[in-house]
């Protein structure tokens, strides 16, 4: 089969500026960053980078010499961690945004669905915006009049076709950028994680249009934190980590490399808390403090949907205390709280420095991205309970939609809750010294 997209040596930097005191650049600075992209075009076309000396500046590169073939009919997943490049290859792809280094080679028609209303106008209803993406595409008027009814029927939204989008809800965003993006025979599919904020039956209306697209022939490319949705969907997988291909190749291979991780992946570090974005943080007492906390997964801070979780504390403790235990919680995206408990209590003769570890077994929970909580105080009733801190958000962990065993749990959906086995036992052990 014909290469229909291929990478060669694609590298895409970011500048993070680190200046003090923050405000506005002047014109001054305006004109010599001017001059500076000037000066550093001959880099661009001859791919150095630079040497670091600037102190205000901080390279990132969110793809880092990526090579890869796409040939024609292939369904490809690309899975990773958050931060990977998965998006960032995606814009690039869909020419949102141009490579630093490297070249990009596509033959064909490229529609995408990045983020909820891309190429949408808002002051626009949804009928014009179904020829304004078609002209985008290159289609014809006569073309898109030919699929018009097919994509309102699909998008489910005839009643508000004359309603400037900008009043849709998201939901109604995603209905129909999507069909106007599957049904306009595009010759290249991109499709990123957007699909999660439809409901559950237009999800599934979704990925049975993109199985009937790679059926056609054409090429599907398709980003997804949903396992069983990849493995459903495509038939190669590339797994991204820190801008480069660690993987390419049978989406079976990928998946089990994703969720099995290696060595590197396996244990997470602890971090001082104020170095943690948290919510809020309450202190009432400085008896006991915490002072690190580390989230850990089974691989990395991913769990398996049956597998556990474990907390690691470094408290700093000012005197002899009896019955302290420590309290989590945990909730969907920072939302209500769906889990929680204490441990059991336990005791320090002396002041200084502790690592407490902490084992939640039994963690059967939806596929998704969870937030913690944590406490430290005395007592396990919730009512008689004196807290010494309280931290909210200090972590999260994501539940990925397999077993220990590598099984499927099978396709599940956001929206169809959180908690699964409403009566599994959350076991929480605690080894302090």
């Amino acid at each position: 089969m014909p290469v229909v997209i291929k990478l060669e040596n694609v590298s895409k930097r970011y500048l993070i500026d680190h200046k003090q005191g923050g405000g506005y650049d002047t014109l001054r600075d305006s004109m010599a960053n001017k001059v500076r992209n000037i000066l550093d075009f001959p880099k661009k076309i001859f791919g150095t980078r630079s040497n670091g000396e600037d102190k205000n500046r901080e390279e990132f590169w969110a793809l880092d010499d990526l090579s890869l073939e796409i040939q024609q009919g292939d369904r490809v997943g690309i899975v990773g961690r958050n931060g990977a490049g998965k998006s960032t290859l995606l814009k690039v792809l869909s020419r949102i945004t141009e490579p630093t280094f490297g070249r990009v080679c596509i033959n064909g028609r490229v529609s995408s669905l990045l983020e909820v209303g891309t190429g949408f106008h808002p002051e626009l209803t949804g009928r014009e915006n179904i020829y304004l993406n078609g002209a985008i595409l290159g289609m014809s008027k006569a073309d898109i009049a030919r699929k018009f009814d097919e994509i309102v029927a699909f998008a489910e939204v005839e009643r508000f076709l004359d309603t400037p989008v900008k009043r849709y809800s998201s939901g109604m965003y995603v209905r129909l950028a999507f069909a106007v993006a599957a049904h306009l025979e595009p010759d290249i599919l991109i499709v990123d994680e957007v699909l999660a904020v439809g409901d559950a039956l237009f999800q599934k209306k979704c990925l049975g249009k993109i199985e009937d697209i790679g059926a056609e022939g054409r090429t599907v490319l398709f980003v997804s934190h949903n396992m069983a949705a990849i493995s459903r969907l495509t038939n190669n997988c590339v797994l991204l980590n820190r801008g480069k291909v660690e993987l390419f190749g049978a989406t079976d291979q990928v998946i089990q490399r994703y969720i099995g991780g290696d060595e590197r992946n396996i244990l997470s570090t602890r971090r001082p808390v104020e170095d943690i974005f948290y919510i809020k943080r309450w202190k009432f007492s400085d008896v006991v403090e915490i002072k690190e906390v580390g989230v850990i997964g089974e691989r990395g801070v991913d769990v398996m949907f049956d597998g556990e979780l474990t907390l690691e504390l470094l408290l700093s403790v000012k005197h002899a205390v009896d019955d302290l235990s420590i309290g989590f919680g945990i909730s969907p995206d920072g939302e209500f709280k769906i889990m929680g408990g204490f441990s059991s209590a336990f005791s320090f003769g002396e002041r200084g420095e502790y690592v407490c570890r902490l084992v939640i077994r039994g963690l059967n929970l939806a596929p998704a991205c969870y937030s913690l909580d944590l406490s430290i105080g005395t007592g396990t009733d919730v009512a008689s309970r004196k807290d010494y801190e309280a931290i909210q958000g200090v972590g999260s962990f994501h539940v990925l939609p397999y077993k220990k065993d590598f099984t499927p749990i099978g396709e599940w959906v956001h929206g169809w809750g959180m908690t699964i086995n409403t009566g599994a036992i959350v076991n929480v052990v605690q080894e302090c010294k």
